[in-house]
């Protein structure tokens, strides 16, 4: 949508941007290193302290840091110190991180946000300032903002080109992976009052917003529209201005610690946390059970003292649990033949039972009832026993938005956040409302899969509607019919995980998922320059309808509902050019709006601005190869939703490599052969590893595996994305440090010990001499199990870790994951695998020797194949 400029003629003066231009950010390196350590924070750890009557400026603003600072205002209170952006534990491939860890949410008060002691504006505020006239400049023009980047958006290139033609060749494509991120935590990027928006499209005031001080009104860099400030703009000087946060970073988060619900109040007690609720499958046989039993103990010991927990179990009937009754389980039974009617639940939910009770006081009684469950005893198969899953949903549903709220003076107290529900099944939902027939070759079939899948989707919904996520972990070895189960998770804002047993794995699953931390209520809103069309959207969220959010005059944005709010989860966002760009600059801005476990508001405001160039060698060179085979991976994994789709799908992968080599590249002289272009070396090969691996290729068998893997993939956060299309290798060294690797078969070295990190699997090898010491082997296999658990430590799905020695069966799962480089001639092999150099001729020939000649392709082969050049490594 093109915009004209409004320019009034009560402020005179030419209007340029704030900021001059940013350099673009270039990818951080992999250091072929030892075992990861905590990168350092960004900003110290701990903000000056200060009283509202201070007058200087914070200390990044201090002359020291060639920051003049500005005449004080008396209306305005110092904010604290800058935002600390915590990074993982592993050294960053990319400058983007989105770690899964879940600190604790944190309160609110005045004395942790940064809050100007001015009178507060309405919500839109456009009026012109009265103040006195003063000899100032027109135009405020600001140094770069502190922190320039944020670790909650990856573009796929830190520039743009210009040429609309070459912007919009589809097989390299534009875009960005845009993940919510953490919980707030305290700093001065914290505002507690309203934020000055755009009247005509709805942006925020940013760092690269031009402004008159004299008058206090500002330019909306995505139409270019003005709007006051209500006078809280006007300032004697830049330095002045650089006390408002959203003058001066990047990412600030707006808090309005009121809640949404009239006669609803913040709580965070004890007595009003979100529930849990697990729903646990009785048809189990004796292992399986075992294996869960000692699971759901193992989870109840780890939940703090406050969470609420309830308990319901399913098999032909569907058994409540009450936790009023402290020396036996005691559990009220209704049927699972259909959905439970209001008045049979009102009966059960307002009698004598406590279906929902803290940790504190009903541990024992949960321990009790865990240990009550029998194994299933007839003689049936375990995909023709009666589950009536969807009615214990509903019922699990129902004690959640029971008498579960407080009375306090009259005041309805809630749990604050979203409550969850984690369904622990061994099998597929085969009576009762939402099942499916016993066998597939039911005549009917079809169609009752079409309506239980629709009924799924729809209860899936409803929990959305209650602030509640199902997640489902699944486990064992009979087929689950994963197309009905996955509408329920995935309406619901949860996730679909399946196991190998109800062992360690799940158990680690099962804790994880209790308490990772979720917002409720999530919008995403993003908006552009106009040069710039977003064209898609994949991630966990759906388009909202217009009154679900505040519209504008002339709003660009794009809308996405959020099914839930976790930083574990991120969207993919594919943009183009609409024309060819005449500005030097093209601005994005993303806001989260969702509501956190206090239920206080919190609108996520993070603005971006890129530089255009001409150049197709410097737009190339800023180009991440990481997230751009990420977008590309998630555009291509939408459209295969089926194992046959997926064996389309590469022929894909093998077309896009060819057009951007005739794109972008260039042709080999005296050949028909075209040069990968060289700025992308990565690229090629992170594509090579999506077309072979699980993703695509062959290696996972099951449908319901492939559909479970695929779903994850496409909502996942960048950093698990990133891992599930190209695997981590690591190789033990003498001393107990680890080298970072290419994940080639090269790597099999019978003297050394192997760490494969492939996302959802993280596979330990032990070479054969290495093995044959047990001493030195057990302490090597224990140093790379801890590292295994250190990169993995708060991953969700929790990855399974495998561990075996070369030439057993397992090792088969391993191998196929590496790229076989062994068919490569020699000198490719030492330009690509420089560790090969330091073996002597024998340790080469002895590698060379172990491997089993099969039909495969190199990555070289398969480049040469599709007639381009692979380019050299960094």
């Amino acid at each position: 949508m093109a915009n004209v400029p409004h320019r009034s003629v009560n402020h005179p003066g030419t209007l340029t941007p704030l900021e001059p231009d940013r350099p673009s950010s270039q990818p951080l390196s992999h250091s072929p290193s030892v075992v990861p350590s905590p990168t350092p924070p960004r900003y110290p750890q701990v903000p000056p302290t200060f009283r509202p009557d201070q007058m200087h400026s914070p200390n990044l603003l201090s002359p020291s840091n060639g920051i003049r600072t500005g005449s004080p205002v008396p209306r305005m209170s110092t904010p604290p110190g800058p935002p600390v952006f915590n990074t993982p534990v592993k050294p960053a491939a990319v400058p983007f991180r989105t770690s899964p860890a879940t600190p604790q949410p944190m309160g609110y008060s005045s004395a942790t946000a940064s809050s100007l002691p001015v009178s507060t504006p309405s919500y839109y505020s456009n009026g012109s300032s009265t103040g006195s006239q003063r000899d100032l400049p027109d135009v405020v023009r600001m140094e770069e903002p502190i922190a320039a980047d944020s670790p909650y958006v990856l573009f796929s290139a830190n520039k743009v080109l210009r040429q609309k033609k070459l912007a919009n060749v589809a097989s390299l494509g534009f875009g960005a992976i845009v993940s919510a991120g953490r919980e707030i935590s305290p700093g001065p990027q914290i505002i507690q009052r309203d934020p000055h928006r755009c009247l005509h499209c709805g942006a925020y005031s940013n760092p690269y917003t031009s402004i008159l001080i004299g008058s206090g009104q500002w330019q909306c860099v995505i139409c270019e529209n003005m709007n006051g400030s209500k006078g809280e703009y006007v300032a004697m000087s830049k330095d002045e201005l650089r006390n408002f946060p959203e003058l001066s970073l990047p990412l600030v988060d707006y808090v309005q610690t009121g809640n949404r619900r009239p006669g609803f109040v913040p709580a965070s007690d004890s007595r009003t946390s979100a529930p849990v609720v697990l729903v646990i499958d009785e048809c189990l046989d004796e292992p399986h059970l075992q294996h869960l039993q000692s699971s759901l103990h193992a989870f109840v010991d780890s939940l703090p003292q406050t969470t609420r927990l309830g308990v319901v179990v399913y098999g032909r009937t569907v058994s409540i649990y009450d936790f009023s009754e402290e020396s036996v389980a005691s559990a009220d039974v209704i049927s699972g033949a259909k959905s439970p009617s209001a008045e049979s639940m009102k009966s059960l939910i307002y009698g004598t039972g406590v279906y929902l009770s803290p940790m504190h006081a009903s541990l024992k009684v949960a321990h009790e009832i865990f240990s009550s469950l029998r194994p299933y005893t007839l003689n049936v198969p375990e995909a023709s026993r009666d589950r009536c899953l969807g009615t214990a949903v509903e019922a699990a549903l129902a004690i959640i938005q029971g008498p579960s709220a407080e009375m306090s003076r009259g005041v309805v107290r809630r749990a604050g956040g979203n409550s969850r529900i984690i369904i622990c099944a061994g099998g597929p939902i085969t009576y009762g409302p939402g099942s499916v027939p016993h066998s597939m070759s039911h005549p009917n079939y079809p169609y009752m899969e079409k309506t239980a899948i629709k009924w799924m989707e729809n209860l899936g919904r409803e929990a959305h509607r209650h602030n509640t996520v199902v997640d489902i972990l699944c486990a064992g070895t009979c087929p689950l019919r994963v197309p009905v189960l996955q509408p329920l998770a995935k309406a619901s804002g949860g996730v679909l995980v399946l196991h190998d047993d109800f062992g360690e794995a799940f158990g680690v699953d099962l804790q994880r998922a209790a308490t990772r931390a979720a917002g409720s209520h999530g919008l995403l809103e993003v908006r552009c320059s106009d040069d710039i069309r977003i064209t898609q959207v994949i991630g966990p969220g759906e388009e909202a309808h217009s009154e679900a959010h505040e519209t504008f005059k002339s709003d660009p944005a794009v809308c996405i509902q959020m099914l839930s709010v976790e930083e574990t989860q991120s969207f993919s966002i594919s943009m183009e050019n609409k024309r060819d760009i005449q500005s030097d600059h093209v601005f994005f801005q993303f806001a989260f709006h969702y509501s956190d476990v206090y239920q206080a508001d919190v609108s996520r405001v993070i603005t971006f601005k890129l530089p255009t160039v001409d150049s197709v060698s410097a737009y190339l060179q800023s180009v991440v190869d990481e997230a751009a085979a990420v977008l590309i991976s998630k555009r291509t994994l939408l459209i295969a939703k089926t194992q046959k789709d997926a064996v389309d799908v590469r022929a894909t992968v093998d077309e896009r490599i060819k057009d951007i080599a005739l794109k972008f590249g260039s042709q080999v002289p005296k050949s028909k052969l075209y040069s990968f272009p060289k700025e992308l070396s990565s690229l090629p090969e992170l594509l090579f590893h999506l077309r072979r691996g699980p993703l695509l290729g062959n290696i996972i068998g099951h449908e319901d595996e492939r559909s479970v893997l695929r779903n994850l993939f496409l909502n996942a956060s960048f950093d698990l994305s990133l891992r599930m299309v190209a695997p981590r290798c690591l190789m033990h060294q003498e001393g107990g440090t680890f080298e970072e690797l290419p994940a080639y078969d090269l790597s099999m070295q019978s003297d050394k010990a192997v760490i494969l990190d492939h996302g959802t699997d993280v596979f330990i090898w032990l070479g054969a001499e290495l093995s044959a010491d047990e001493v030195k082997s057990a302490a090597v296999l224990a140093a790379c199990r801890t590292l295994a658990e250190e990169l993995t430590e708060f991953r969700f799905p929790a990855p399974r870790i495998l561990a075996f020695k070369e030439g057993s069966s397992q090792a088969r799962y391993f191998v196929c994951r590496l790229i076989p480089a062994h068919k490569d001639p020699p000198y490719e092999q030492e330009a690509r695998f420089p560790q090969v150099r330091r073996l002597t001729a024998e340790q080469r020939r002895k590698l060379k020797s172990s491997f089993i000649e099969f039909d495969e392709e190199s990555f070289c082969e398969w480049m040469r194949s599709l007639k381009v050049v692979p380019p050299e490594p960094r």
